[in-house]
């Protein structure tokens, strides 16, 4: 049996319900929140660092989102796989789970944080160098996009199950713009898959929340 310890609104959870979606799997969700603290305190019992998402296979923890797909792809993979078999593509795909990581998401996340913060707290040059950081990315972008459906060529994969839910929110803190129309098209692309389609509407309770404001195109 699968077990999820996630929520909705999370990026890095949503990399993984992409996954699970594009495999047909079921999976039972533990909802991560304060409204369930006992699902907050079975998480820090099976992973001290409180981050999710945690997967539960058979009662085995796999932790991490990237490794959790590894995880699905190995042992519950239903038609065609998000990581090539052939290990040189496999790499290409694994480099771009890692671009949109750390790349549009580390700088996503640091603009959101700091709008977090109190006033006084606030650190308006790393927010400046996380917005240069994330025109870089969606430069890159534009340039790899051209002639291609999905990240690493015509089949979606894991490199598409990072970027889906990191530009989704980039595009929100730091909107993509004019400048980038195959990053704009890609994102749209993203968007319309029906595994992640699922993922924006499961998290669309939670808009209000997102601190910087939620638009109303997605």
């Amino acid at each position: 049996m699968l077990e999820l310890y996630a929520h909705p609104f999370s990026s890095y959870c949503q990399k993984v319900w992409i996954a699970l979606h594009e495999y047909g799997l079921d999976v039972q969700h533990h909802m991560l929140s304060p409204e369930e603290p006992q699902n907050m305190e079975a998480l820090g019992r099976l992973w001290p660092f409180r981050k999710m998402p945690l997967l539960l296979d058979d009662g085995r923890p796999v932790r991490e989102a990237s490794i959790i797909v590894e995880h699905l792809t190995l042992h519950h993979a239903r038609g065609a796989r998000l990581i090539p078999e052939d290990p040189v593509e496999a790499l290409d795909v694994r480099f771009w789970d890692r671009f949109f990581d750390n790349y549009i998401a580390t700088p996503q996340q640091k603009i959101v944080f700091d709008a977090l913060r109190p006033e006084e707290a606030r650190d308006p040059a790393g927010v400046a160098d996380a917005k240069a950081m994330l025109e870089t990315a969606y430069g890159f972008l534009e340039q790899h996009l051209p002639g291609r459906t999905w990240i690493a060529g015509e089949a979606f994969s894991l490199g598409d199950c990072s970027a889906a839910p990191q530009l989704f929110y980039a595009d929100w803190t730091h909107p993509i713009g004019d400048g980038f129309p195959e990053v704009a098209a890609y994102r749209a692309r993203l968007n319309a898959r029906s595994s992640y389609a699922r993922c924006i509407e499961a998290a669309r309770p939670w808009r209000p929340f997102f601190p910087l404001g939620a638009p109303d195109r997605d």
